[in-house]
């Protein structure tokens, strides 16, 4: 899996981070570097399609937490990969 804003998603849901802890994240559970420009572009979407929110901080960096929407639109997704992998999974049994 590699589209960032599923992974920005799937990081978020462990809790709020900032920017670079999420490229940390990603990079830790799916041995994935995500570059600054893929990042940020993933965030800037999320948070228009209101699936993330900046929270106040006043500390320079900017920590971003997961909304009920980006909870929900996460969990489809991982519903619709679930199935996905399964009939993948039964089929090559059968190749």
């Amino acid at each position: 899996m590699s589209d960032p804003t599923l992974l920005v998603l799937a990081s978020l849901s462990d809790g709020d981070k900032h920017g670079y802890a999420i490229m940390e994240d990603i990079d830790r559970f799916a041995a994935l570097r995500l570059g600054p420009g893929t990042l940020y572009g993933a965030i800037t979407r999320l948070e228009e399609r209101g699936w993330i929110k900046p929270i106040a901080t006043d500390d320079r960096r900017k920590p971003y937490t997961l909304t009920a929407a980006g909870r929900e639109h996460l969990k489809t997704e991982l519903d619709t990969l679930n199935r996905l992998l399964k009939t993948a999974a039964r089929r090559l049994k059968h190749a």
